[in-house]
């Protein structure tokens, strides 16, 4: 059984996640302070990033509110020893800020992998 995170805040893609990862410990947040505060105190094996947050940020290229899965992305980025094992996966649809948040956590030496959340049941067909 893994412990994944899943920083998301569309109802419908929470519950795919739960659908497809059932009978593993899920912490879902679309929170950015509750994700750090998580990734602190738990470890992980798998992390999921979306990048728009709140519903403002959907018609926003880029966004620094400071609401974004961007500065969970620079948090894990300037904390390396925290969840070093973690697969990071950015689910964004919004690219540019996926390759922000990609090339910010590659920049820091981290592996961090963008798929788009559409494509995410290809890729973990068998993990239920």
């Amino acid at each position: 059984m893994a412990r994944i995170l899943i920083v998301e805040d569309d109802h419908y893609r929470c519950s795919w996640f739960g659908s497809r990862f059932a009978g593993h410990e899920l912490d879902t947040t679309a929170d950015v302070a509750i994700a750090v505060e998580w990734l602190l105190s738990r470890d992980y094996d798998l992390i999921f990033l979306d990048h728009d947050l709140v519903l403002e940020h959907y018609e926003q290229e880029m966004a620094d509110d400071g609401l974004t899965g961007y500065v969970v992305a620079l948090w894990l980025a300037e904390h390396p020893d925290c969840q070093p094992s973690a697969q990071i996966i950015i689910h964004s649809l919004n690219f540019a800020g996926s390759a922000r948040m990609r090339q910010c956590l590659e920049d820091a030496g981290r592996q961090a992998e963008h798929v788009p959340f559409p494509y995410l049941s290809a890729v973990f067909s068998g993990s239920s």
